[in-house]
């Protein structure tokens, strides 16, 4: 596998944890490095992170492990080492060195909403069945990334002083909802964000799937994504099952689709659909 963007070889982290010695580390080891080209078409609060050449040298000093500026550097895995002024990935060695194409040094944090309702008969009006495992099957909104991705759960990051519960709302009206379609009435547009800010507040419609370190493609030595997963489930199919779907700037297309073992999803999706599965009783 290939870092996105190069032709490097990307290793897998969690199969190539650091060693104990640092010095004899960085004998053994030396991994390509990877600076954006040009930080300014990051587009965030607060600005991208400064390149590594500024880091490594002490130029610049970040508060890693720490509330930085109202920037979260901490780690839900905990405290993280500090390397030559770089923070070291908690999880191990992925054969690229520097930001690349991430936001921050240290953890990135992210939110996915996996929003799910029951696939129904229309006929009936009744759950559908799978033959073999003889349980209900779930049906769950999935984007398709512009960035050559695939299919994934509507997610983004979380921007400086922002809240995950916030982000996860947003990023699904932003990437599944297009925002609330412009082509929406005025009174249609204050229905739906009736029914979105009902559905993504209120604790019976939620649940925590994973919070942790994600296997990401852009993870590098010193930068990498974790995330909060939460599942909204509209167990009725009165709020979720009634959002007008429009797909958002960053994907190419958005839809309801069929949870399942056959799915082939981006990063660590796949594994966050299967527990939710698991949550709710439901065919995999």
């Amino acid at each position: 596998n290939y870092y996105p963007g190069t032709k490097w070889i990307r290793m897998k982290e969690r199969e190539n944890p650091w060693k104990k010695g640092e010095e004899e580390e960085e004998e053994e080891y030396k991994p390509e490095i990877y600076d954006p080209v040009d930080p300014s078409k990051i587009k965030v609060a607060n600005g991208p992170d400064e390149g590594i050449e500024k880091v490594e040298n002490g130029k610049v000093k970040y508060k890693f492990n720490e509330i930085d500026n109202g920037i979260n550097r901490k780690s839900y895995l905990g405290e993280y080492k500090i390397v030559n002024n770089l923070p070291r990935n908690p999880i191990g060695k992925t054969g690229i060195k520097g930001r690349g194409q991430l936001w921050r040094w240290g953890p990135n944090h992210a939110a996915d909403p996996i929003v799910t309702r029951w696939k129904i008969d229309k006929t009936t009006n009744s759950k559908i069945i799978d033959p073999i495992s003889k349980k209900p099957i779930l049906e769950f909104i999935a984007i398709l990334r512009k960035d050559g991705g695939g299919w994934a759960i509507p997610g983004g990051m979380v921007e400086s002083g922002d809240t995950v519960s916030n982000t996860l709302k947003k990023e699904f009206g932003e990437e599944a909802l297009n925002s609330l379609d412009s082509n929406l009435t005025t009174e249609q547009k204050k229905s739906l964000e009736s029914s979105l800010n009902y559905f993504f507040s209120h604790s019976q419609f939620s649940h925590l799937i994973f919070k942790g370190y994600v296997d990401d493609p852009r993870n590098t030595d010193n930068s990498w994504i974790e995330t909060v997963a939460v599942n909204f489930h509209d167990d009725q199919g009165i709020y979720a099952s009634r959002f007008p779907l429009h797909a958002g700037d960053d994907a190419a297309s958005v839809t309801w689709m069929t949870v399942s073992d056959h799915l082939q999803l981006y990063a660590s999706h796949k594994l966050f659909l299967h527990q939710v599965a698991l949550f709710h009783h439901a065919h995999w």
